[in-house]
This record gives structure tokens, sequence and C-alpha cells, in this order.
């Protein structure tokens, strides 16, 4: 029923930490910023879901009210003290269908129209990825989406097919957590450190770039 719509990793402002994802073979699309939310993204797509690397552009909007209940500040700000640096979203297989596997409450920022909203899992510790689901969300290469980005790279990569996130405490995962965890194929575990580990297309090439420490990311293809 649960799809990966997207991860994103809390990168310094500009998110010069793409560039690395560029030489690693990927290729850069559009970037975006969140009106009201206080943060803009560069982004990375594939067929079927995409890697954001996000920053606060506007420390008094991320600050603000609606996003201080969502505590995406704190998180971006509490990097040096334990917070994760990631977020995952999950969204319907078929657009328009199914609820969200995990309680939260609705997030309606400016820059979405009414009335769509992000579901924002509750009682997560901040030491844990920021859990959100989009009720709305379709694979990049949909032809819904309304400005198309590509999913060409020279690494040759078509689709992520696994993520394993680890980091303190993701041993004893939230129920948000395991809920996403039983949703789609998302391993969680322990670690002194966070780190994610992607994978594309199963693996098939055989290969791995870890782009630690400039991203807590490690790439499989």
């Amino acid at each position: 029923m649960f799809e990966l719509d997207h991860l994103f990793v809390w990168v310094s402002p500009g998110g010069p930490e793409a560039d690395h994802l560029v030489a690693a073979g990927l290729d850069e699309g559009e970037p975006n910023t969140h009106p009201g939310q206080g943060t803009a993204c560069r982004r990375f797509f594939f067929r079927n879901a995409f890697l954001e690397l996000v920053w606060v552009r506007d420390p008094a909007e991320a600050q603000g009210e609606p996003t201080r209940p969502t505590g995406l500040w704190p998180r971006f700000a509490g990097q040096a003290t334990g917070a994760s640096p990631f977020g995952l979203a999950l969204r319907p297989s078929h657009p328009g269908n199914g609820s969200a596997p995990f309680p939260g409450w609705e997030y309606r920022p400016a820059y979405l129209p009414a009335p769509l909203a992000i579901h924002v899992a509750t009682g997560v510790p901040a030491s844990e990825p920021w859990w959100f689901y989009l009720g709305f969300g379709r694979r990049p290469d949909d032809p819904g989406w309304l400005r198309p980005q590509t999913t060409d790279h020279p690494l040759g990569v078509q689709e992520i097919t696994r993520v394993r996130l680890a980091g303190p405490g993701l041993g004893q995962p939230s129920a948000a957590a395991r809920a996403v965890a039983a949703a789609w194929q998302v391993e969680l575990a322990e670690a002194p450190g966070h780190a994610a580990e992607v994978t594309f297309d199963g693996g098939r090439q055989g290969r791995a770039a870890d782009l630690r420490p400039v991203l807590p990311l490690i790439l499989h293809c």
C-alpha cells in the first residue's frame, strides 16, 4: 500500500554538499524553496523517488508559526547534539488511496495549496528521522508531475529499492518508526552515529560510494 516518496538530509546553507552527489555520478534536478517554512533544497530524482538536501534559509520563518509545531528548526539546529539529520516520506502506492500508516497530525504549510497537507508522525524523538506521509505524493516519472525532472544519471541508476537508517536509539524505535519499517523497505539499526545507506536497483552493479563525512550517506548501486 505504501512507497518511498523521498529521503531528505539536513545540510549547510546553500547545500554545497550536493556537489559531492554530482561528483558521484548523479544528475541534479531542479532546486526548490518552501515559502513560509523558511527552508530550501537541492534535489536528485529517480524514477520512483528522490533525494533532497535541505537547509534553513530563513531562521525566523523556520521558528515562526505554523512551522514551530513541526520541530524542524530544533532538528536543523540540533545536529551537533544528536538530532537526526534525516527525514523520510512515504506515499500511497496509488495517489489518493489509503491513510498514513502511523498516528500524526496534519501540517498545512503556506507553500501547499489547500486542501493538501503533510501528515507528520507524533511521539518521535529528535534522534529519529522526521517521519511523514504525503497522501498526494507521486512517483517522479508519473506524468502528473507539473514540472517533470530528469531521472537519468551518469551513474546508471534508476530506482531507490532499499534504505537502511542507522543511529542512536533506532535499535528500540518509536511506534512510528516501526510502522515505517513495516510499510516499505526501510531497515533500522542501532549505531553511535547517524547514517543512511541507499540502495539503487537492488545493488546490481556491486558498487558503493561512501560520502561521509561530508554527507551521512552511503550509496549502493
